[in-house]
């Protein structure tokens, strides 16, 4: 897909190059300055909410770790969405199917956000339980330092939006999930992302009735899963003139693969690619593997991957060393 393109020379919106955090470009944190955690600047969510409100389309890529989650920022991305389906695979290795607690979805979400310069948009899944449930899982995301979340309809344990066999809870106990959501948050900026799964449930028009009373709950953004056509995609659109609208572009999955012009002509504000960061690291491990299983070393596969030099500069290693000559008795 030629035209996903995220927008690469913007700044945040305090005017800082979204790349490097210091409006100085260059590599991704290169002259960031170094904290006692060695970590980024907070604010996340009000960087969303101030993208969300205006320019281009954001254009958020799926991270699984932290190391995921600094090539999406060195890439110069606006946000970075913390995939739960790449989580389970990366933390478990097991699908995504609600094998993970509220607490491991919690931490990664925070490892991600400690080490990246742009907003963390995270799956919280089902919110984990009942709205009180929902209440602990905003405090949790919160303290992890994530932009904003998005919570869903189905029922628990839930299935990846992709897959077979997923089921709904009623409308009404998502709508006070939501509410709680919004209630509960301290940030006033912090996003409440509502999902419905209902369109492979109970059909489209159902998933759009749904959507607006989550809407009416005080859901910042809506995402309706799992559209199966482009009619559907234009459908959704109407349904919500100028609502804030999510759209998952499942590698892969049942939606069908519309350009980001068009997604972004429709008034979608965010896209996200979930697991192509999770998809092209399976390819590239199971490559070297396959080449130290044959040969013996990976000597010839080497050519075409980064230098211990230039991976060790990319994670920080120059940070660590002007720290460590900072504060050196």
């Amino acid at each position: 897909m030629t035209d996903a393109i995220p927008n690469r020379a913007g700044g945040g919106a305090d005017g800082r190059d979204q790349r490097t955090g210091d409006g100085a470009g260059g590599a991704a944190g290169a002259r960031c300055p170094v904290t006692g955690r060695l970590t980024r600047r907070p604010g996340g969510a009000a960087r969303l909410r101030a993208l969300l409100e205006s320019g281009p389309t954001i254009v958020a890529p799926g991270a699984f770790d932290p190391l995921a989650a600094r090539l999406v920022e060195e890439a110069g991305f606006p946000a970075v969405y913390m995939t739960g389906f790449g989580t389970s695979a990366a933390l478990i290795g097991r699908p995504d199917v609600g094998l993970l607690t509220m607490t491991e979805m919690a931490a990664n979400a925070g490892r991600i956000a400690d080490c990246v310069d742009i907003p963390v948009i995270a799956d919280a899944d089902t919110g984990y339980g009942n709205p009180l449930n929902v209440i602990r899982t905003v405090g949790a995301y919160e303290a992890a330092g994530v932009a904003g979340i998005h919570i869903e309809d189905q029922v628990a344990p839930k299935k990846c939006g992709h897959m077979e066999g997923k089921l709904v809870i009623p409308a009404p106990d998502m709508a006070a999930k939501v509410r709680a959501a919004v209630e509960a948050r301290t940030q006033p900026e912090f996003v409440i992302i509502a999902r419905t799964d209902a369109r492979a449930v109970e059909g489209l028009e159902r998933a759009l009735q749904r959507a607006r009373m989550y809407l009416e709950a005080g859901a910042d953004v809506l995402f309706i899963e799992a559209l199966v056509s482009e009619a559907e995609i234009e459908a959704a659109a109407r349904a919500f003139p100028g609502v804030p609208l999510l759209f998952n572009w499942a590698e892969g999955g049942k939606t069908p693969p519309v350009s980001l012009a068009r997604l972004t002509e429709l008034g979608y504000r965010i896209v996200i690619f979930p697991i192509s960061t999770l998809l092209a690291a399976t390819a590239a491990m199971r490559a070297v593997l396959r080449e130290i299983a044959t040969a013996g070393t990976p000597a010839a596969a080497l050519a075409g991957l980064p230098t211990f030099g230039e991976f060790v500069d990319f994670i920080g290693l120059p940070q660590v060393r002007e720290a460590e000559q900072r504060y050196v008795t």
